[in-house]
């Protein structure tokens, strides 16, 4: 004979399950610190890093490839392929850890928005010689944007997940841009 639940118990029960959802939810925010600016937690790796394009002056990290057309004023059709250093820290002299290498093309009609494909391709610390692959639309007028994590090598095979990215500083030759990238390869 199955049992019925007093509306008490339905309430307590209710308030259980949200509590449980919303521990699980906020975990990421307890996270473990590790070396390397790397912090783990229930089988999901965060990446904190600096990405620095240059598209101008003697050594520029970014290159157009395609012209914008002539008539748009967010850049639609212009597309960059870059090789950028990617930092512990804000300043471009800061510890390198690795290279963005892609491109982002100028996709949308109504603002500034890249379609960006791009390889983080870790060099130094915990994860050297390891790949974490992105997909995503960039609008960096936005304070904050998300790209999907598709896929990755070595440490990051099979990786999924996803990063987001916030304006540092940005002129019209240099940006900076904060990361944060959460994978799991389970």
């Amino acid at each position: 004979m199955a049992s019925k639940l007093t509306p008490n118990c339905a309430i307590i029960l209710s308030f259980f399950l949200f509590s449980l959802i919303y521990v699980t939810s906020t975990k990421a925010q307890l996270e473990t610190l590790f070396p390397d600016n790397v912090k783990v937690e229930a089988g999901m790796t965060h990446i904190h890093f600096f990405f620095h394009d240059i598209v101008s002056g003697k050594n520029p990290t970014s290159v157009m490839i395609t012209q914008p057309t002539s008539s748009s004023k967010t850049s639609f059709g212009m597309m960059n392929m870059m090789d950028d250093k990617l930092t512990e820290g804000p300043n471009p002299s800061s510890k390198e850890v690795g290279r963005a290498q892609g491109l982002y093309a100028a996709s949308c009609l109504g603002e500034l928005g890249f379609m960006q494909v791009m390889n983080l391709v870790f060099t130094d610390g915990a994860y050297n010689g390891s790949v974490i692959t992105v997909l995503g639309r960039n609008t960096p007028m936005h304070a904050t944007r998300e790209m999907s994590v598709v896929g990755g090598t070595g440490q990051f095979r099979l990786a999924r997940g996803y990063a987001v990215a916030k304006t540092h500083t940005m002129d019209y030759t240099t940006a900076t841009i904060e990361y944060d990238v959460y994978v799991t390869t389970q």
